[in-house]
């Protein structure tokens, strides 16, 4: 989910999303030797270090039209990530009116955004194809909680979840009120 100004990411694959952010292209480099004839093993260890630090940090992949990120994440569930990210979204919007503030629900297991914000529905889908976030209270939010029944188990692994939480974040265009959030 893009919006105008800022992004709140929620759920227990909030970590993933962050990383999904930063990540790029990755260049394979060659294996490092851990012999005893690559000499001692703080020299091994410096090798090491140099070949890493040589690949450089991973390209980030901008969100177009977003310019602040805002993670709420946790190894644990149960801890309020989304009552805190919903809060956040809405402490945010209501000390600065000028700034559009999104809501993404990065947790495809069990969303609990849309229950919160008081959505109901799927989301409207634009003529170039792109999902039309659902408002309430001035918060543009994209959750899988929009997507899937409530009472559907959702049983997905690895590169599914990735290829969904890339879709609410890149597939989504503007919102009713004509707020571009693209």
């Amino acid at each position: 989910m893009v919006a105008g100004r800022g992004l709140v990411v929620s759920g227990l694959n909030a970590l993933r999303v962050g990383r999904f952010l930063q990540r790029g292209r990755r260049d394979s480099a060659p294996a490092v030797s851990f012999s005893s004839a690559a000499g001692s093993h703080k020299e091994k260890l410096k090798n090491r270090q140099a070949e890493l630090m040589s690949r450089g940090l991973p390209k980030q992949k901008p969100l177009p039209g977003v310019k602040h990120v805002l993670v709420v994440a946790s190894g644990k569930g149960g801890v309020g990530k989304s009552t805190t990210a919903v809060n956040l979204a809405l402490g945010i919007a209501a000390t600065d009116q000028a700034k559009a503030v999104g809501l993404l629900d990065a947790d495809v297991y069990g969303p609990s955004i849309p229950r919160m914000m008081n959505l109901k529905g799927n989301p409207e889908v634009s003529d170039r194809n792109l999902m039309i976030p659902l408002v309430n209270y001035g918060i543009q939010c994209m959750s899988m909680g929009f997507l899937v029944e409530e009472t559907t188990p959702v049983v997905w692994r690895g590169l599914m979840v990735m290829s969904a939480i890339e879709r609410l974040l890149r597939q989504v265009g503007q919102c009713k009120y004509g707020t571009s959030i693209r």
